[in-house]
């Protein structure tokens, strides 16, 4: 089976490839694929994967507040 990629910190990761490995990681965890030596060094990374995704989910919320209060302010009458 071929193993997937894991993302550096020094590498561009978006949310879709923090997402596929997220799920990499708990299907190989749910499966017991994963060894009793590696399991922690899992899910310390499944949780560095979690944290990445809020943040951008968090990032992505906030501009699109910003800019449907912009838009709401454009079509407000004055």
């Amino acid at each position: 089976m071929a193993k997937k990629k894991e993302f550096t910190p020094s590498e561009e990761l978006s949310y879709e490839h923090a997402y596929a490995e997220l799920q990499a990681i708990i299907a190989s965890i749910e499966n017991d694929a994963v060894s009793i030596d590696d399991l922690a060094q899992k899910v310390k990374r499944a949780g560095e994967l979690v944290n990445f995704c809020r943040s951008k989910l968090r990032t992505a919320e906030s501009e699109i507040n910003t800019l449907i209060k912009q838009m709401n302010d454009e079509t407000a009458p004055e």
